[in-house]
């Protein structure tokens, strides 16, 4: 059933849009700095601030100045950071152990936010392609991402990001049980309060390629990952495994990436009612900064107005590159 409206003249909508005192208590949807998780990519060095040419204004940080980030996010009232490591080449191998290192690069960043910010979330990220030589985000053997074993690797990782000291564990390897395979484990080890934000829908998208940059994967990457990742033609596909990841114990859970699925947003809200977050990933960010650059739309505007999207498809929270940039124009509009 459609909302009723009186025909023209007893309706005229124009009335609540006439000023802006009007339009704000006429708005549906809100945006606060409370709605934004920031990704940060961590390398190795000491006051290293190493630019990624296909994002813009988005650098690789060394630890020291991540913790300076994690500082500044506070200060601007930004809730998490999500850590994304830019591991050493000679690092990676075809078995991922770097991935449980308890001393790895993300590690070494979880204790050194928490020792420096102790209340902001970090968030992390739980998948082997960083640290694999196949570029993949499961174990390899001959050409095919193995499951059950990759479940088992990243238990393992998940566990040493729990005891580094992390809020939230963000499994985005898209395993089939590994949400289930986690939670028993986390339990067990004495993490019960660890929560996981499951990467449940993550397609096979063409809009992750910076990331890929950011994280030295894309020139290790063998093949493609479309046998994990899901089909970009799926809609109903995503609700069934929404509902799988949440009766294993996800606490929350996130569509990948976020406005070309912004209809999968709104069906998850509606079918669950559980928290649902959105990616707003590498391309997404690179477009708009790139059309900006060039002067063919205004970079701001666009940056809210893509923001506003998510709340409005029913996310209640984005990761956002735009992140510290959304809560300064938040906190000058105050």
């Amino acid at each position: 059933m459609h909302p009723f409206a009186a025909p023209s003249p007893a309706s005229r909508f124009r009335r609540l849009r006439r000023t802006p005192a009007l339009r704000a208590l006429a708005e549906e949807t809100s945006l606060s700095v409370n709605d934004l998780i920031w990704p940060v990519f961590v390398r190795d060095g000491s006051g290293v601030r190493d630019p990624i040419a296909s994002m813009p204004g988005v650098n690789r940080l060394s630890i020291d100045l991540v913790v300076q980030a994690a500082e500044q996010a506070a200060n601007l009232g930004i809730p998490a950071l999500c850590l994304f490591p830019y591991t050493d080449p000679a690092l990676k191998t075809a078995g991922c152990e770097e991935a449980w290192n308890p001393n790895n690069l993300a590690n070494k960043a979880i204790r050194a936010i928490k020792a420096a910010v102790p209340d902001i979330a970090v968030m992390t990220d739980v998948a082997l392609d960083p640290y694999n030589a196949n570029g993949h985000d499961g174990l390899v053997r001959d050409g095919i991402i193995l499951n059950d074993e990759s479940v088992e690797a990243l238990v393992r990782m998940a566990l040493v990001q729990a005891e580094a000291g992390a809020d939230i564990l963000g499994p985005s390897d898209m395993m089939d049980g590994r949400i289930g395979a986690m939670r028993q484990a986390l339990e067990a080890a004495g993490h019960k309060d660890v929560a996981i934000l499951s990467y449940a829908a993550k397609y096979a998208s063409a809009f992750y390629g910076p990331f890929r940059d950011a994280v030295g994967a894309s020139g290790a990457l063998k093949g493609d990952k479309k046998t994990y990742q899901m089909n970009p033609a799926n809609s109903d596909e995503a609700l069934r495994l929404v509902a799988r990841d949440l009766e294993e114990g996800a606490d929350m859970v996130m569509i990948k990436p976020g406005m070309p699925y912004l209809d999968i947003c709104r069906r998850v809200k509606d079918a669950f009612g559980a928290p649902t977050y959105a990616y707003q990933v590498s391309g997404e960010y690179a477009m708009i900064k790139a059309a900006a650059e060039r002067g063919w739309i205004d970079g701001e505007r666009v940056m809210m107005e893509s923001l506003m999207a998510f709340r409005r498809a029913g996310c209640d929270g984005v990761l956002t590159y735009f992140a510290p940039e959304v809560a300064r124009v938040l906190q000058r509009n105050r």
